[in-house]
C-alpha cells in the first residue's frame, strides 16, 4: 500500500501547493470549498446520518464557512490577519482539541446523538478550512507548518510498521504504536533542524524558541487529531472515512492531523505574534 499512498500524496501535494502559490485569495477559497463539502459528507457518514441529513449538515457547514470568510476585513493579506469571528472560531476549536477531545478519548465516550456529533464535526472542519484560507497569505511559512504534519504522519506510519511493538491506544487505533510516535518525533526534530540550518525559519521571522513551540504544538496535536478520527471511525464501524483517495481512504483520513493543529497554530500566531518573531 505504501507506493500507492506515496503517489496519491505526491499528486495531492502538487495540486495543493500550486494552488496555494498561484491562486488569488478568492479563488483559493473557492478551490477549498469542494474539499469541505466532501469532508462534511464523510463526517455525516461517520455520524450515521441519512443522505438527506448528510447533505443538510454539509450545506450548513459550507454556509457558515462562507459567512465567516465574508466577515474578514476587506483587503486583509498579512498572516496573521485579525478577523474576530474567525479568531473566536479558532479559539473554540483549540478548546475543543485541548480540553474536550482528551477527555472524550480517555473515557472512551460513544455517542450517536446527532447534535453532539454535528457540533463536533463543525469544530473539526470549519476552523480548519478557515485556517487554510488564512495561511495562504504566507505560503512558505504555512507549508513549513503543514510539512510537520505530513512528515510526522509518514514517519509514524513507516516506523510503526517496521518496529512497532507497544500500542499507543489499543482501544482506539490498534495500529498506532509508541515506536511510531518516537519515529515521528525524531523525524520532525530532524526536519526542523535542517530547516533552521538552511535559514528557513529566520526567513519567515521566527526565532528558534518560537519555531520550536509551533513545531511541537503541531506534532502533538496532529497525533491527537489522528486518534480522534480513528475513534469516530471505530464507533461508526468503518476502517476509512471514504474511498476518494487510493491508499489513504477518504479525505478525512488524509487531513485528520491538520484538523487538530492548524486552527491552534493560526490562533497562536494571532495572539502571540511577538513570541514567534525574531
Amino acid at each position: 500500500m505504501f507506493p500507492q499512498r506515496l503517489l496519491t500524496a505526491v499528486a495531492l501535494l502538487s495540486v495543493f501547493v500550486g494552488a496555494m502559490y498561484v491562486l488569488p485569495r478568492v479563488w483559493w477559497s473557492a478551490f477549498l470549498v469542494p474539499g469541505l463539502f466532501v469532508a462534511s459528507m464523510e463526517w455525516a457518514r461517520l455520524a450515521r446520518c441519512g443522505r438527506g441529513q448528510g447533505v443538510l449538515f454539509a450545506a450548513m457547514t459550507l454556509v457558515s464557512f462562507l459567512a465567516l470568510l465574508c466577515a474578514a476585513e476587506p483587503g486583509a493579506s498579512d498572516w496573521p490577519s485579525v478577523n474576530l469571528p474567525a479568531t473566536l472560531t479558532y479559539l473554540a476549536a483549540t478548546v475543543f482539541w485541548l480540553a474536550i477531545v482528551p477527555i472524550w478519548l480517555a473515557a472512551g465516550w460513544r455517542t450517536r446523538h446527532p447534535v453532539v456529533l454535528g457540533v463536533a464535526g463543525w469544530l473539526v472542519l470549519v476552523p480548519t478550512w478557515l485556517a487554510l484560507v488564512e495561511m495562504q497569505a504566507a505560503p512558505s511559512q504555512s507549508l513549513f507548518v503543514l510539512g510537520v504534519v505530513w512528515i510526522a504522519d509518514t514517519a509514524a506510519y513507516m516506523v510503526g510498521r517496521r518496529f512497532g511493538r507497544h500500542r499507543l491506544a489499543p482501544t482506539i487505533s490498534p495500529g498506532k504504536t509508541w515506536e511510531g510516535v518516537a519515529g515521528a518525533g525524531l523525524a520532525v526534530a530532524v526536519y526542523y533542524a535542517l530547516a533552521w540550518a538552511a535559514g528557513f525559519p529566520q526567513n519567515v521571522a521566527w526565532n528558534v524558541a518560537g519555531g520550536s513551540v509551533v513545531v511541537a504544538l503541531v506534532a502533538v496535536m496532529s497525533i491527537e487529531g489522528d486518534l480522534f478520527e480513528s475513534w469516530i471511525k471505530r464507533q461508526a464501524g468503518v476502517k476509512d472515512s471514504g474511498t476518494l483517495l487510493p491508499g489513504h481512504g477518504g479525505l478525512l483520513d488524509r487531513i485528520d492531523g491538520l484538523t487538530a493543529s492548524v486552527p491552534a497554530v493560526v490562533l497562536l500566531m494571532q495572539v502571540l505574534p511577538a513570541t514567534m518573531s525574531a
